[in-house]
């Protein structure tokens, strides 16, 4: 789990949007790294198993519950600074949408992390859709964390619709 988190760093007042089909310990860690910095995590939770969540002091809790993989998730533009999306994504029966959703959300120069099960998404497809919806500098963790599949996709600023 450290080795994943060491994956960004959070600033304080950072915002963080987990679009995810199950809460779990991920979702607790964020939880616990996001107190310290007066952090935000916010939840749209797919159909899955979700867990309680503890409180932590000095963070914002905010979810949302998602009916089906047919519909979008609700968000603000320019409104996270890291996105992730765990086992939603190649679940989903509108994919690109999805992404242009996290795409608007998403501050200049932000990050969008895709989680998988390993072995359950393809990942030259999920290079292919983040490439296609202006994501830049894409590219695949395998080994980051034990079962899971790692990508990750930046917005930047003047690329694309970075603007």
């Amino acid at each position: 789990m450290e080795q994943f988190l060491a994956l960004f760093t959070l600033q304080p007042g950072y915002k963080i949007l987990d679009i995810t089909a199950h809460t779990d310990a991920l979702t607790e860690a964020l939880l616990q790294r996001l107190g310290p910095v007066n952090g935000r995590l916010a939840l749209a939770e797919y159909p899955g198993e979700h867990r309680l969540l503890p409180t932590v002091d000095g963070m914002t809790l905010q979810r949302q519950s998602v009916p089906d993989f047919t519909k979008p998730f609700r968000a603000l533009p320019r409104d996270n600074d890291i996105v992730f999306i765990r086992d939603v994504l190649h679940r989903h029966s509108q994919p690109e949408r999805i992404l242009r959703a996290i795409y608007t959300t998403l501050a200049n120069a932000a990050e969008v992390i895709i989680v998988t099960e390993a072995g359950a998404a393809d990942t030259e497809a999920q290079l292919a859709l983040l490439e296609r919806a202006d994501f830049r500098a894409g590219n695949v963790i395998e080994d980051v964390a034990e079962g899971v599949t790692v990508v990750m996709g930046k917005k930047m600023h003047m690329w694309g619709n970075g603007l």
